[in-house]
């Protein structure tokens, strides 16, 4: 099969574009003949050395992806053969993930892909889309509250903005750009603020008659907390995904507000429950066509290198790689 992969951490120019040979899969595992591979800012991370070190000797990178089932290995049922699915957590504690024309996965992280959901989506859905479901649903229901989602525009802003929808809140979303306020708007928020016009908190009081939110969806704890902690409500919930500019800041033991919850969310260790929860609503809304893909360039396998440099030069859209066209 052609592969790109690593052999030690660096730039995006150590990645190797070549032949390797094809997978086989083991009990309880499934081959999948890769259609797309979705590139996430932790895949360019993990290929610098920013988040892990290498931990086997050569690595195919990224985490997501969709295909078909070619082939299954002992105590995986014959019928998942010619099964449309989408992957995640491909290249978490396992050597290869799917940027390579074939991959070897646990029959539990491929999951069914409805027919009305092509690959280029369904690459997209993996660390984003379940991200966004633990920040937006990890301490229960937000049907009737405010929700802010912080970077509207951005991957796991826009699924964030589209889940709040889902369950019923009201979406306030901020932005640097009216363009990326035409983003989060599609998505589905119902207020956007450039946070670059004016003062962000007195705006979002504004827009929520001076009660707050009740949950931040945050992209940028350091940058955006000096507003988070005026506009989060009593026994509010600050979901935290990254750190962005700064791996700050300190958090004070009150806030304006009192009884709030900082809860840092990581996909990769997200309790099981938790990732059943999140596959199992984002596979129905899939089906019940409530999800919108976000869209963002396109680049062939063996341009896999240019695919991660988009991202992390902040590329707007989900990056995909086409890996098999036919």
């Amino acid at each position: 099969m052609k592969a790109v992969w690593y052999e030690r951490n660096g730039a995006a120019d150590i990645l190797e574009y070549g032949d390797m040979p094809d997978p086989q899969p083991g009990p309880g595992e499934v081959r999948v003949r890769v259609m797309t591979s979705g590139v996430n800012p932790s895949d360019w991370k993990r290929r610098q050395g920013l988040t892990s070190r290498m931990e086997f000797p050569r690595v195919i990178p990224n985490q997501d992806g969709a295909g078909v089932i070619d082939a299954v290995g002992p105590g995986v049922d014959q019928s998942r053969v010619g099964e449309r699915v989408w992957l995640f957590e491909s290249q978490f504690g396992r050597p290869f993930g799917t940027g390579a024309e074939y991959t070897v996965q646990p029959s539990g992280h491929a999951i069914r892909l409805p027919g009305n959901t092509d690959f280029a989506a369904a690459a997209g859905l993996g660390v984003p889309a379940m991200t966004a479901h633990r920040c937006v649903f990890s301490d229960g229901p937000v049907t009737g509250k405010t929700v802010l989602v912080t970077g509207g525009a951005g991957a796991v802003g826009h699924y964030a903005v589209q889940q709040a929808k889902l369950g019923g809140a009201t979406v306030v979303s901020t932005v640097s750009s009216e363009e990326k306020g035409q983003i989060a708007l599609a998505a589905g928020a119902d207020h956007t603020i450039n946070y670059r016009e004016g003062d962000t908190a007195e705006r979002i009081f504004g827009l929520t008659g001076g009660a707050g939110v009740d949950l931040i969806v945050e992209v940028d704890m350091a940058a955006n907390f000096a507003v988070s902690q005026q506009v989060l409500k009593s026994s509010g919930v600050l979901a935290v995904y990254a750190a962005g500019s700064s791996q700050g800041p300190t958090v004070p033991l009150k806030f304006k507000s009192s009884n709030v919850t900082v809860r840092m969310v990581l996909v990769y260790d997200m309790p099981e429950p938790a990732k059943d929860a999140a596959v199992t609503d984002i596979t129905s809304w899939l089906e019940q066509g409530k999800l919108t893909p976000f869209a963002g360039p396109h680049f062939p396998l063996e341009r896999l290198k240019d695919a991660h440099l988009a991202v992390e030069g902040g590329v707007t859209g989900k990056v995909i790689v086409d890996v098999n066209t036919q």
